[in-house]
């Protein structure tokens, strides 16, 4: 079966392409529109559809439109209600939904001969489950699947569990009441772009302290039923609005925190309610927004009774593609394959990158071993852009579009904000071997996908500043040979020169862009930013052979 799957309703419009219950590609809309997000959230652009994504991902699988078993899109215009019933102030919400009707038209028209017949409508977050609990490792048991976001249709959660491949939904909870909209909402308040800054304020978070959590504890809480309730909070009296572009201060990061906290506390208890209306089932995964709120999930690790907790790497509306495709061939009759990556979009030729550097006239080496050569670079404290591979399907780098640094100098946070053009409170994340991991941090194991915090032990903080957040804690990824072998093999190198097992990792990208995903993306970033090299593919460029200066 083939089945090609869709986003597009809210925001982050991505297409995931599903053949025999195995995901073959996967990409967000904004990695080819080069527009952060592929567009923002509001019912007049409901309309726009993933069409580069979409048709890469059938091109690159050499899948004919006409051969398409099904389309899934993964938002159900026959589920909605009146905005104003559900306690929303959108008076255009209709428009969104009469043109998530209109879908199968729509795509039939960005995919000529697709048959619009072929269209399915999955619920949102049945979408958004799929794409965690079928993706998910195996689990030698049944799956219990914890969603939470903004909204779907009617609801802002879905809570069920997964046996033998086939979800039974156990609850979820009917908008107004939405954790992801709580946190918009004073995203937004905070002075970010709410629905694409979220993780600023986790960020912020950190440097505050939560004096006002007795409030929200009366405001936000959980019910004994498996929901939860969310009333109206008086941001102003909390703290004062921050003006767009403005600074964030201690308030700020107070509120910040005291929000932050409450969220764990809330989703703490809705995963322990879970665990008990799922009998005990062993694996909880986690999809939607609220799942990429890293602090959050290491606190469901460390205190739920789960033996094991996985987030699906695109955990946010990019990841209802892939879901929404994995639940049609279900029903079609594929049983799915577990995800064994994130490198799921496009890649090129060691041919076709060697190309590029010729068109674009760069003197250009190809070592023995980039990953030597990177490592060299790194312990001399230089920066690398790291372009290897197929790109990741949601917001990581995880070591394919990466920027790679020294976490042994303090300085370097400064330095890597400075080149990304960030604010100077967000983090910058370590990889590290996954065989040395327990010798430096506490917490989730393994942390492929950077969705966990864990806290770096007391030796090692002084020896890797650059990576230890204010409040003593790493959003760490853990990197496997057998997966990843070329990082790994940077990773000793590096730790040959410097004793060190762990390199900052940050996105290839500066603030407000995509992720860079072309060669040619790639060497304008690098002539652009102050990197002292460019590993794209087994090919080296050096800051120094162009005759720049660090």
């Amino acid at each position: 079966m083939r089945v090609l799957g869709i986003n597009a309703i809210f925001h982050d419009p991505a297409a995931a392409l599903v053949v025999d219950g195995r995901v073959v590609a996967a990409a967000e809309e904004e990695r080819f529109s080069r527009r952060k997000h592929g567009k923002r959230p509001v019912p007049f652009s409901a309309w726009e559809l993933p069409e580069l994504a979409a048709a890469w991902c059938l091109a690159s699988a050499d899948v004919d439109v006409d051969s398409l078993d099904a389309v899934a899109y993964s938002f159900d215009p026959g589920l909605c209600g009146d905005a104003a019933d559900l306690g929303l102030a959108d008076p255009w919400d209709w428009l969104r939904v009469d043109y998530a009707r209109r879908a199968p038209q729509f795509l039939a028209a960005a995919l000529p001969g697709l048959d619009p017949d072929k269209v399915r409508f999955v619920p949102h977050h049945v979408a958004h489950a799929a794409s965690a609990g079928l993706a998910a490792p195996p689990a030698g048991d049944d799956t219990a699947v914890l969603v939470l976001d903004g909204r779907g249709e009617v609801a802002s959660h879905l809570a069920g569990v997964y046996r033998d491949g086939r979800l039974t939904p156990l609850r979820s909870q009917q908008l107004p009441h939405s954790l992801g909209l709580l946190y918009e909402d004073l995203t937004r308040h905070l002075g970010f772009l709410h629905s694409s800054d979220e993780y600023k304020v986790m960020a912020l978070a950190s440097y505050g302290t939560p004096k006002h959590l007795d409030a929200l504890r009366e405001l936000v809480r959980a019910t004994d039923d498996g929901g939860f309730r969310v009333e109206p909070v008086d941001w102003a009296s909390l703290a004062k609005a921050v003006a767009p572009g403005a600074e964030p201060g201690e308030e700020h990061a107070d509120l910040a925190a005291s929000v932050q906290r409450r969220l764990e506390e809330v989703v703490l208890d809705l995963a322990r309610w879970l665990h008990d209306a799922s009998d005990g089932a062993g694996t909880l995964a986690m999809a939607g927004g609220v799942a990429l709120n890293c602090v959050a999930n290491a606190r469901i690790a460390a205190e739920g009774p789960y033996r094991d907790v996985w987030v699906q790497p695109a955990a946010g509306d990019a990841g209802t593609a892939l879901g929404a495709a994995l639940h049609v061939a279900g029903e079609l009759g594929d049983r799915s394959v577990p995800m064994t990556g994130a490198d799921l979009g496009r890649g090129w030729s060691d041919e076709e990158l060697e190309a590029e550097l010729r068109r674009a006239a760069l003197p250009y080496t190809r070592p023995a071993s980039i990953a030597a050569e990177a490592a060299r670079v790194l312990a001399d404290n230089g920066v690398v852009a790291w372009y290897q591979g197929r790109s990741e399907y949601g917001p990581r780098a995880l070591g394919h579009r990466s920027l790679l640094a020294h976490p042994g100098d303090r300085d370097t946070t400064r330095r890597m904000n400075d080149v990304k053009g960030r604010e100077q409170f967000r983090p910058i994340a370590p990889m590290v071997r996954a065989e040395r991991f327990a010798d430096l941090f506490e917490g989730t194991y393994p942390s492929p996908y950077m969705l966990f915090v864990h806290r770096v032990k007391p030796a090692w903080r002084d020896r890797i500043p650059a990576v230890t957040h204010v409040d003593g804690t790493a959003r760490v990824q853990t990197v496997h040979p057998d997966t990843e072998p070329l990082v790994a093999e940077l990773l000793a190198e590096f730790e040959r020169h410097t004793g060190l097992p762990v390199v900052v990792n940050t996105s290839l990208n500066t603030a407000g862009r995509p992720m860079v995903d072309t060669p040619r993306e790639a060497m304008e970033l690098f002539g652009s930013a102050p990197v002292d090299l460019l590993a794209l593919g087994p090919f080296a460029v050096h800051r120094r052979a162009l005759g720049g200066a660090r």
